[in-house]
């Protein structure tokens, strides 16, 4: 296993008394993009939000890069080039689009982003918040984009958007020269090919790990549940 990247090893989360992650070991490689399937409970965002460092581990290890991060607070871990991008207030709704911007240029043109989403560019003076929400998420990514992060993590990026735009935003994610690792409740046409690396989640486990290909290739394959074979036993339901 590369050290380039983010990992869990055996990691396990809690929310009060529910365990909603039952030691998930997993890599997200740099630079690539990982992909993290799964439905409505089964662990992708707390999965996400542990790597962030915005949800504390009960048990387990977060590594960056080979080096153990798991006591590094979400703060500094964006200090440190990681960008997460949630699936909702993932703007500050106050804020015109263009200070949107700014703010993560940090002095930098704003052209990256306006080149990635030009339909931004008649949007600069609104308001975030009146925007819709398939271009509040352009504007998140945008901010992603302009922030030249090293670790990437996104919610569902390409919720309320276009099929054309929902595709250019995985083609834009596949681009970035960082460690992407992205959740989603089905595999992407656009993250179907090459060397994407998945991970499907159930119920806080991980029940199948591979390339995109091979997962795609299965799924056409199944006639049962249409999910992967587990590999390990899924534990009880627990909220995302």
């Amino acid at each position: 296993m590369s050290a380039a990247g983010v990992s869990l090893r055996h990691a396990r989360v809690r929310y009060g008394p529910l365990e909603a992650l039952h030691g998930v070991t997993l890599h997200a490689p740099a630079p690539g993009v990982t992909v993290l399937l799964g439905r409505n409970g089964s662990g992708r965002t707390t999965t996400l939000r542990a790597l962030a460092g915005t949800l504390p581990l009960s048990h387990g290890t977060v590594l960056w890069d080979g080096a153990d991060v798991t006591r590094l607070p979400a703060y500094e871990r964006a200090r440190r080039g990681l960008c997460l991008v949630p699936d909702r207030r993932a703007v500050f709704a106050s804020l015109t689009v263009r200070e949107n911007l700014e703010l993560a240029a940090s002095g930098r043109p704003l052209s990256p982003a306006l080149d990635a989403y030009p339909q931004l560019d008649t949007l600069l003076p609104r308001r975030a918040g009146t925007l819709s929400g398939g271009e509040q998420r352009m504007l998140a990514l945008s901010r992603a984009l302009l922030s030249r992060a090293r670790v990437v993590l996104v919610d569902e990026p390409a919720q309320g958007m276009s099929p054309k735009v929902a595709a250019r935003t995985y083609e834009l994610l596949r681009g970035l020269d960082a460690c992407v690792v992205v959740a989603e409740q089905r595999l992407p046409p656009g993250l179907c090919a090459g060397t994407v690396i998945v991970y499907e989640l159930r119920r806080g486990a991980v029940v199948f790990s591979g390339e995109a290909t091979e997962r795609a290739a299965s799924t056409a394959t199944e006639t049962g549940t249409g999910t992967a074979t587990p590999t390990e036993p899924p534990g009880p339901a627990k909220p995302t």
